[in-house]
């Protein structure tokens, strides 16, 4: 494991914030200047790990909003916890792990936040990105007019159906009637091997969005092999293309990936004479 990503992140380098929106407070970590961006952690919560692609985001010229949806923030991902973690967000009334063809309902408060956001930073709109568990909630905050970068990085949600789509019908055709209207893009990764993000779960999205949704798949090969011991123990497979898999060296395919997620905010949401992806 890397060595920078082995111990507990303190996080202070980020304004870790009360944020009460609809009625419901969560802490929501701020750090940056420039147009927002909202990064949601995967499971098992806000990691070393997710920490560093927040602080990547950041340096690329944006305000980032992290919010704490479960799990210790700053944690290592450790295996027994994090497996608690994920039992707990599974029963949890604010997530729907099984069953597709509906929306988590933390995406009406997630949604709100990005049109606080918006509010806050200015700019032409929002970037959402959700990894893993939170991987489609970007997908759905795309019902908020503010949100104008979506990305999907390994979206898990439902568990039980590979190819199954964690939106109502609804929802997604509203979606879709957005994509077209705005001239908007869905970017969405995963590894070749995923056993939690199948190709069958990009093919959905590809008949749902056409064009508009932009696949990456990476091969298995460049996948980290020494992650966090969450993702040794309970993910036997190439999962998290931004985060615990990354090998952060260059020429690495995940480094590319984490540049051209990066590119994506950045000409999205900064336009003409944006600075270079880091």
């Amino acid at each position: 494991m890397n060595p920078t990503t082995a111990t507990d992140d303190p996080l202070t380098d980020f304004d870790a914030r009360l944020v009460t929106l609809d009625g419901i407070t969560k802490t929501v970590h701020v750090a940056g200047s420039g147009p927002a961006v909202i990064v949601m952690a995967e499971m098992p919560g806000i990691s070393p790990q997710v920490a560093r692609f927040a602080r990547w985001v950041r340096e690329a010229g944006f305000t980032v909003y992290m919010p704490s949806l479960f799990g210790r923030d700053g944690a290592v991902p450790l295996a027994d916890a994090g497996a608690a973690v994920f039992r707990k967000a599974c029963i949890s009334a604010e997530f729907r792990a099984l069953g597709a063809g509906r929306s988590s309902p933390v995406t009406a408060w997630l949604r709100a936040l990005a049109r606080q956001a918006h509010a806050e930073c200015g700019g032409p709109g929002v970037g959402a990105i959700g990894m893993c568990f939170t991987g489609n909630f970007a997908l759905t905050m795309m019902l908020e007019p503010a949100v104008l970068a979506p990305v999907l990085a390994q979206p898990s949600l439902p568990l039980d159906d590979p190819a199954g789509l964690e939106i109502s019908p609804g929802e997604l055709a509203q979606v879709r009637e957005r994509l077209d209207r705005d001239g908007l893009d869905v970017l969405a990764l995963r590894f070749a091997g995923d056993r939690f993000c199948r190709a069958e779960r990009f093919a959905a999205y590809e008949r749902a969005l056409g064009e508009r949704f932009v696949a990456r798949v990476l091969p298995d090969s460049a996948a980290h092999t020494d992650p966090p011991p969450f993702f040794a123990q309970h993910v036997p497979t190439p999962h998290s293309v931004l985060t615990a898999h990354l090998i952060d060296a260059a020429g690495q395919p995940t480094l590319a990936a984490r540049d051209e997620v990066l590119a994506f905010f950045q000409r999205r949401l900064l336009g003409a004479g944006a600075p270079a992806a880091i």
